[in-house]
């Protein structure tokens, strides 16, 4: 498993912090895992389409080019 540090501002740290003293997730690590994976999934078809834009267009650029 790999492991990340990341710095927090504070109202984000207190956040976190709060969602786990209400009971939401076990540890903050937990919620963090948790809303990486969420962003991922959600975000996932508009950054694979975003990519497949930008090498079509490089692929137009490379063959206008020869």
């Amino acid at each position: 498993m790999k492991t990340i540090q990341l710095e927090l501002n504070e109202k984000l740290a207190a956040e976190l912090n709060a969602l786990v003293q209400q009971g939401f997730f076990k540890t903050e690590e937990e919620l963090i895992r948790f809303a990486l994976i969420d962003f991922i999934e959600s975000h996932k078809p508009a950054l694979v389409e975003k990519f497949q834009h930008e090498d079509i267009e490089w692929a137009v650029k490379q063959k206008k080019a020869s």
